[in-house]
């Protein structure tokens, strides 16, 4: 599987349906209308996205800006520069813009998993291959469709998705949705992403995440402190701990249920200990909450019920970290010998890779096999929110989610947070 950089015959899902819907569109017998309005849909909302840019630059400049959204992107602006000149990431016009969408999602993404299984179903699409949510712009129309699969007896997750990215495809904006987080975390979303321009294997979601998120854990570090912001790093670093305390959490309570669907049990036993399994998630989230556990910041996401579509969200992603921190060290803290040596990783064939991979692995002090191998995310689309919403790819709905593509954003939200493109 070969890594990529941004060129024609490797263009992001997105940038591909849009030169060939209309195409596929033809081939499409009428009783495909249904998927039909649903790529228009798609199409459309990206198009309008991108139709309410307005430079960062131009923003700030001007007077009637607000004051507090001009301090915002003003913050945004020092850490995409910081991004290009300090850590050599792509130079382009990816977050140099900024869009109000005059809501709180960018798109719903739906998930759904059967009654007992955390296993989501799965989406089909032309050209993009296959994901486990659908994304759709407008919220009447991610319900309704929501409703429809409950009504088929599926455990059903209907999430908000602040952010997706097309892999430097498009200039993407930032967003209103994004554009209020805390400094560390609206910077580690730019640096995240645009690392995925930087370096992207197709099909390879573990190494894309790993890599990725050690450039943004670098890059938000460095960046705080080039601007001498001590407490900023403080409050990065228990964010994160927070963020993985929790999300492991999440991941022990799937884990119980995969063990517990596997047992011979009668529909209304089952049902009945799932039940019980999901109120003890609650009841060790508020008891590690009372004792100074780590994972406090996550009330708002028991708000809405726990089923097996919202665990359906959980997977480890970040297994690789371990080898990437290695690649940094022996490249002396330099990211472009770092992106060099993680390149060559990239361009070997896939079990070569994983070999390879593993060795450094056990280079770094890590075991090469068991457990969950690192650490552990919400795929809703970046995520992010990132991997997530992103299991198979980084790109925008429908379309790539993220993961896509992250984990619960503190407060409870469970964003693709940045980083994860819905389809």
């Amino acid at each position: 599987m070969q890594s990529r950089r941004r060129s024609p015959s490797s263009a992001a899902p997105l940038v591909r349906v849009l030169l060939v819907l209309s195409g596929l569109w033809a081939l499409l017998p009428l009783s495909g209308c249904e998927t039909l309005g649903y790529y228009q849909q798609a199409v459309d909302g990206h198009l309008q996205v991108m139709r309410r840019r307005q430079g960062l630059g131009s923003l700030i400049a001007d007077p009637g800006t607000d004051p507090v959204l001009r301090q915002r992107l003003q913050l945004a602006q020092d850490a995409r520069e910081f991004a290009s000149r300090s850590l050599a990431l792509p130079d382009n016009g990816s977050y140099r813009s900024f869009a109000d969408i005059g809501r709180e999602a960018v798109v719903w993404v739906v998930v759904a998993a059967p009654r007992f299984s955390v296993r989501p179903r799965t989406w089909c699409y032309p050209v993009i291959g296959c994901a486990a949510y659908r994304g759709y712009y407008e919220l009447p129309a991610a319900r309704e469709y929501a409703r429809r699969l409950a009504g088929q007896g599926f455990d059903v997750a209907l999430e908000p998705v602040p952010a997706y990215s097309t892999l430097g495809w498009f200039d993407d904006p930032l967003l209103n949705t994004v554009i209020g987080w805390p400094a560390p975390r609206l910077a580690g979303l730019m640096f995240h992403e645009l690392a995925h321009q930087q370096l992207y294997v197709a099909g390879d979601s573990a190494f894309n995440e790993a890599f990725a998120s050690l450039v943004e854990q670098v890059g938000v570090e460095r960046w705080l402190a080039s601007r001498g912001d001590a407490a900023g790093g403080a409050a990065w670093a228990a964010y994160q701990q927070r963020k993985r305390a929790f999300v492991a959490l999440l991941l022990e309570t799937r884990q119980r249920l995969e063990r517990l669907y596997r047992q011979p049990l009668d529909a209304e036993e089952m049902a009945r200990r799932k039940q019980a399994v999901i109120r003890q998630l609650e009841q060790a989230y508020r008891a590690r909450t009372r004792q100074g556990g780590g994972v406090g910041g996550y009330d708002a996401w028991f708000r809405r019920p726990v089923n097996n579509a919202r665990l359906a969200l959980i997977a480890t992603y970040e297994r690789w970290i371990p080898v990437f921190s290695l690649l940094l060290q022996r490249a002396g803290g330099d990211l472009t010998r770092f992106y060099r040596a993680s390149r060559r990783l990239a361009e070997l064939p896939a079990p070569e890779r994983k070999r390879r991979m593993e060795s450094l692995l056990a280079e770094a002090g890590e075991p090469a096999q068991g457990g969950t191998g690192g650490r552990a995310a919400v795929i809703t689309p970046a995520a992010a929110s990132r991997a997530s919403l992103r299991s198979a790819s980084r790109s925008p709905p429908p379309v790539r989610a993220g993961p896509p593509d992250r984990p619960p954003a503190a407060g409870g939200s469970v964003p693709g947070e940045h980083r994860s493109p819905p389809r």
